[in-house]
């Protein structure tokens, strides 16, 4: 078996991402802390193509060294928006047409293996702070929860693992 280098994989140069169709659905950080989990939200953002990243609260922006350690240029290729809050976020979001579902644990939510991203529907999904989760004030106004199934003694996952897990079953279905 051979490694294939990286100049045979035929990926997009920046420019060409930028022009490239996105599938319908904004990242949005909810006062994420680790900028390694930021640049790596970025990252696989690239990787899958999401639309646009926003960035809210305390969560850092580029240009960031500690992002770009993960993100390894990914900030060039994604778009991203700041936002003083994720209330002002979702707001903006609702106002273009959005469906807005936080990636938490709570009562009534969708398991993501029962979520399906419909063609044409456009979603943004609300990654919470490492600690706290999404917050409260937050989950007043989304539109729905989706919760990744897990069955060992821990609680929840790093972010930027939910972020790779949630990202990867929606774009599935669309490459």
């Amino acid at each position: 078996m051979r490694k294939i280098p990286n100049s045979e994989l035929n990926r997009l140069s920046v420019e060409d991402f930028k022009k490239a169709d996105k599938l319908p659905v904004v990242i949005v950080l909810d006062n994420v802390r680790s900028q390694h989990n930021i640049g790596s939200v970025f990252r696989t953002s690239d990787a899958f193509r999401m639309a646009k990243i926003y960035l809210c609260g305390i969560t850092a922006t580029p240009p960031n060294r500690e992002i770009h350690k993960t993100a390894l240029g990914a900030t060039e290729s994604v778009e991203w928006k700041y936002f003083e809050t994720t209330i002002a976020a979702i707001e903006h979001l609702k106002a273009e047409g959005y469906s807005v579902y936080a990636i938490e644990q709570v009562e009534k939510s969708i398991s993501l293996k029962d979520f399906k991203l419909e063609v044409d529907q456009k979603i943004a999904l609300v990654f919470g702070n490492e600690v706290d989760g999404v917050a409260e004030e937050v989950m007043l106004l989304v539109n729905g929860s989706i919760e990744i199934p897990q069955f060992g003694t821990k609680h929840s996952l790093n972010i930027a693992v939910s972020a790779g897990i949630v990202i990867w079953e929606i774009a599935k279905d669309f490459f």
